[in-house]
């Protein structure tokens, strides 16, 4: 009886190990994805790793984390997006996939983001061309190049204004110590 009760889970565990080998290899990239380029590597824990995305079209990037958490970050306003600062993302603890729009500004930064849950993380990034579309960036509806002008000079114009009170603060401290330094000499 004990026998029979083994061979029975020993079937059990097999089909079910089959099963899941067959979920996972089951994924299927479409005809009309042209695989340009794979890129792996390893990344600390709260640690970024940058790439820059030249190619034009709709781009797909698919990245798996085999070992850790790794997260992915995209915009086209900076080269180096973060969590704080991205357009597009995608933060899946299993596959994650983002679809770069074919408008986006070149270059593109990739940001590559190793989840503080594990010390090191390991991934593989595939970056695929989407052939099927043939997109007339002037036509996207959806796209308005001077709202995206506004809130660029917005970005930029928050910095400038930190920039600035930072410089008039050093102005101040220099015009102080040079003070000081003549009532002591």
């Amino acid at each position: 009886m004990c026998a029979l009760w083994r061979k029975a889970l020993l079937l059990f565990l097999v089909s079910h190990n089959l099963f899941v080998v067959h979920c996972f290899d089951s994924y299927e990239v479409p005809e009309e994805w042209m695989l340009l380029h794979i890129v792996g590597g390893q990344i600390g824990a709260g640690n970024y790793s940058y790439l820059r995305l030249n190619h034009e079209g709709k781009i797909i990037l698919e990245m798996e984390s085999p070992k850790g958490d790794a997260d992915l970050y995209v915009s086209d306003a900076t080269l180096h997006p973060s969590f704080d600062e991205y357009e597009l993302q995608s933060t899946t603890c299993g596959r994650d996939v983002i679809v770069v729009p074919s408008y986006f500004q070149r270059p593109v930064g990739i940001g590559i983001y190793g989840h503080p849950s594990h010390m090191e993380s390991e991934f593989e990034i595939k970056v695929y061309h989407d052939r099927t579309v043939q997109e007339d960036p002037f036509s996207e509806e959806s796209y308005d190049p001077e709202e995206r002008q506004t809130n660029q000079n917005k970005r930029h114009a928050s910095q400038d204004a930190a920039q600035e009170e930072e410089s008039i603060l050093w102005t101040i401290l220099i015009g102080i110590l040079k003070l000081v330094l003549e009532i002591l000499f």
